[in-house]
């Protein structure tokens, strides 16, 4: 039985509850593995063969390949999981966010330091202005 869950009103926002994290163990599970050299080797020299030793969906492989962030977010990844793949391919954090966020690195640092994104369009659908 599912919970009720106000908080899944956010647009563009995805909420990592019990639920998501139990959709995502394995690709996270994944993640963590590439925290040894000797994974990240194998991970590298080929992608395809070490996701399969995984029991993720076929969509969360296509995702981790496709390096779609965003969407290894929808089916069950957590950014600080999801982190370890950009640190073996060598990308900064605010790489990853800029990424995600359809903006350069550049694009997305000046908008942190000029105080992050406006609250225009990421309120509750059904809250007032």
């Amino acid at each position: 039985m599912s919970l009720d869950k106000p908080y899944t009103d956010v647009p563009g926002t995805t909420i990592f509850d019990a639920e998501m994290s139990r959709q995502g163990y394995h690709l996270n599970q994944f993640c963590m593995s590439l925290m040894k050299a000797d994974n990240r080797a194998r991970f590298k020299a080929n992608e395809r063969a070490y996701l399969d030793e995984w029991p993720m969906t076929e969509d969360q492989k296509l995702a981790v390949m496709a390096r779609d962030l965003n969407r290894c977010i929808a089916l069950g990844g957590n950014i600080y999981f999801l982190a370890k793949i950009g640190a073996t391919d060598g990308k900064s954090f605010q790489q990853m966010a800029g990424s995600m966020t359809g903006m350069s690195e550049d694009e997305y640092r000046n908008m942190m330091v000029s105080g992050g994104r406006t609250i225009e369009g990421n309120r509750y659908t059904g809250e007032k202005k």
